[in-house]
């Protein structure tokens, strides 16, 4: 999974001129991805670690990245 989204990225990047900074997974590749780094323990490492904050969507069958100018962080209910 990890090679998966290292290519995702690398190729948005080279496509697009800038990095992507949004994940879209579903649950079954965030477990997956939280499998193969076990030493991360949140999903707060797990965003930092990638470089991307991450949104869960059940309609995402595979993971995607793209670029939003908006700061995900910093947007509460």
């Amino acid at each position: 999974m990890l090679s998966f989204l290292y290519h995702l990225a690398h190729d948005f990047e080279l496509s697009h001129g800038y990095q992507a900074n949004l994940l879209y997974i579903n649950q079954r590749h965030y477990t997956a991805l939280c499998e193969q780094l076990s030493g991360i323990e949140n999903l707060g490492e797990l965003s930092q670690f990638l470089g991307m904050d991450l949104v869960f969507s059940e309609e995402a069958t595979h993971p995607h990245v793209v670029w939003q100018p908006i700061e995900w962080t910093k947007i509460t209910a």
